[in-house]
């Protein structure tokens, strides 16, 4: 049978709108301070907030007792990396080396999608889903935290040990890309590819205690969290305020929070539906019996968006993230979240007419930014849900697999490589 061959055409088609959309992106950039586009407020985190703990990393030393630094020691290394190349301003080198992270990706996503049997489907959705954001993503650090969760997807299935390295310094930087490593094979991938990601992770950490103060003083601040008004639980209680809720937002942790009765309550339900979301990935992991070479992809987004649905803060650059982990899933032929894909790119498109077009909207609790943060929140909702069910249904064996078996004939009981089983 012949193997499907990706002409020419979609590869020159990508690699000519990349820089086009980009240079978009640079334009509205360069022009945020305009009402529509936040008011500034979008480059400030750059030009004040990460410059200013450039400032305290490059003196060797985390931001300690900082309410504002909630971010794992690799967060630090990523920070410090604009003030070290020479020439440009920290903001010019911050912007320039996202772009280079982004262009890594779609780099990466090309790559993997001209193989044979493979599409190009997640190199576009990148591509042309990112500037959906606006300018927001060249100025967080989150396109660089993508980068690593992307290629720890796409170099496992050849290499767990390189994709246990890089699902473990993506969680060095942020965290959630650990999640990345969730749907690896079962047997000796998974003990592989995890064993590497403990031992690199360990061996950082180690570096980062050896040349730095407080590498663990992201712990305190980040439990002091409360409810962000673009959360699920803070949809509802900004709700509630024409209702006759009492609560107000209030500017706290780098964040719009919301202060008043039940806000704890809030909280501890989102703290409860995480709990209740990982156990229903535990369970997933330990009673899948089906793998093909799209199940890593799927699973990674479906558990992204499980715990981002459930967070206490769910903050705009958020999308990014899904965004490239729906990038990769549609890579795969087999995958099993193209409709998923299609709600998050939704998602994003809603995401920014509530920040940073209409923040203040949303900050006021107005029927329009109300409405707004419910739509983009119930897309988030209904493409997790979607995306654990489409996971789950896709884990059952095939038709036939537990039927009696059968004499075995010379090669003729090989599993295909894109179709693998556990029993």
């Amino acid at each position: 049978m012949n193997r499907l061959r990706v002409t020419p055409g979609p590869v020159l088609a990508l690699t000519a709108l990349w820089p086009v959309t980009r240079a978009v992106m640079l334009w509205l950039l360069l022009h945020d301070d305009t009402p529509l586009l936040g008011g500034g407020s979008v480059s400030r985190e750059v030009s004040r907030l990460y410059f200013h703990w450039y400032g305290v990393l490059a003196h060797g030393g985390f931001p300690v007792h900082d309410a504002l630094w909630q971010y794992p020691p690799g967060a630090g290394a990523v920070l410090l990396a604009p003030g070290l190349v020479p020439g440009p301003t920290y903001f010019q080198a911050f912007v320039a080396l996202t772009l280079a992270a982004d262009a890594l990706i779609a780099v990466a996503l090309v790559r993997t999608g001209t193989r044979p049997g493979r599409s190009l489907l997640g190199a576009a959705l990148w591509t042309g889903g990112l500037p959906l954001l606006l300018h927001l993503p060249l100025a967080r650090y989150d396109v660089e935290v993508t980068a690593l969760a992307v290629l720890c997807l796409l170099t496992t299935a050849h290499s767990p040990r390189t994709g246990g390295v890089f699902g473990a310094l993506g969680a060095l930087v942020k965290v959630w890309p650990a999640l990345a490593l969730l749907g690896t094979p079962p047997g000796r991938p998974t003990r592989t590819a995890w064993a590497w990601a403990a031992a690199a992770g360990t061996a950082s950490l180690a570096l980062f205690a050896l040349f730095f103060t407080g590498p663990l003083s992201f712990l305190r601040e980040q439990g002091g969290r409360g409810v962000q008004i673009e959360s699920l639980g803070g949809t509802a209680l900004n709700l509630a305020r024409h209702a006759g809720w009492s609560g107000r937002p209030r500017y706290q942790y780098g964040a719009i929070e919301l202060v008043g009765p039940y806000v704890h309550a809030v909280a501890s339900a989102s703290l409860a539906l995480t709990v209740a979301a990982f156990g229903l990935l535990v369970l997933w992991r330990v009673r899948a019996r089906h793998w093909s070479e799209a199940t890593p992809y799927d699973a990674a987004l479906s558990a992204v968006l499980l715990f981002t649905v459930t967070s206490r803060v769910i903050s705009p650059q958020y999308m990014i993230w899904l965004l490239g982990l729906a990038a990769v899933c549609l890579t795969s032929r087999y995958t099993s979240q193209r409709a998923v894909a299609a709600l998050v790119v939704a998602a994003c498109a809603l995401s920014t007419v509530a920040y940073p077009m209409s923040y203040r909207e949303v900050i006021d609790g107005s029927w329009t930014g109300c409405l707004l943060m419910l739509a983009r929140n119930a897309l988030l909702t209904a493409a997790a849900v979607l995306s654990l069910l489409r996971l789950w249904r896709a884990a059952r064996p095939p038709a036939g697999e537990n039927a009696p078996p059968r004499q075995p004939r010379p090669d003729s009981d090989r599993l295909p490589d894109r179709a693998l089983s556990t029993s």
